[in-house]
């Protein structure tokens, strides 16, 4: 069970990663209030946790309906998974997401980017929502669904933690470091996205 769990809250911390979050949010909130700050950052994890949650515990059953094997979905989410490693080894997830924060800086009209950045795509971006769907299922039984909602937990209140200490921690850290540990996040990333491919090959030529 502790091995499940940290297979998942190292895959989803990597795809999330709160980390890379914190300067996007810190740019993003740099002109608000701290009130408003603290509380935009709640509700963008707090949506980011449902929206992940309901793909969670219904995702498979949205598949079945749709009559994608499980399988294929462990294939195509490993190499979705794969694409996103490759971009943060070589830096271009940090800037298409500095970007897509600049375009919303630009936009008056986006005050509150608690939903739309933050919760959506930056937290509960496509590689989250597979990536819970992969870990609920390869899950077996309610116990290791239960562990990998813990993980997801987890994890969620470290970007949590991270967005509300995002301009400290920004200081902190400084833009080198953020490079390195996402260079490094990036490889182990890809590793786990192989073996996701990897255990989709393997079922669909043993059914």
């Amino acid at each position: 069970m502790i091995e499940l769990f940290s297979s998942a809250f190292v895959t989803l911390l990597v795809v999330i990663d709160p980390p890379g979050c914190a300067p996007i949010y810190a740019s993003l909130t740099r002109e608000a209030p701290p009130g408003e700050r603290r509380m935009m950052a709640i509700r963008a994890v707090l949506v980011a946790a449902g929206i992940l949650l309901f793909f969670g515990l219904l995702g498979e059953d949205l598949l079945k309906h749709l009559g994608i094997s499980l399988a294929a979905f462990r294939i195509a989410g490993g190499i979705m998974l794969f694409l996103i490693a490759l971009e943060m080894v070589f830096e271009k997830r940090t800037q298409r997401r500095e970007h897509r924060a600049q375009e919303v800086n630009a936009d008056p009209q986006h005050e509150d980017i608690s939903v739309f950045p933050m919760a959506i795509p930056m937290i509960a971006g496509p590689g989250s929502i597979a990536s819970v769907m992969l870990l609920m299922a390869r899950s077996n039984g309610l116990r290791e669904s239960l562990t990998v909602v813990g993980a997801l937990v987890a994890v969620l209140i470290l970007t949590l933690l991270a967005l509300l200490a995002a301009a400290p921690l920004m200081r902190i850290l400084g833009h080198k470091t953020e490079a390195m540990l996402t260079r490094l996040l990036g490889v182990i990333l890809a590793a786990l996205a192989a073996q996701f491919v990897i255990d989709g090959i393997s079922v669909s030529f043993s059914v």
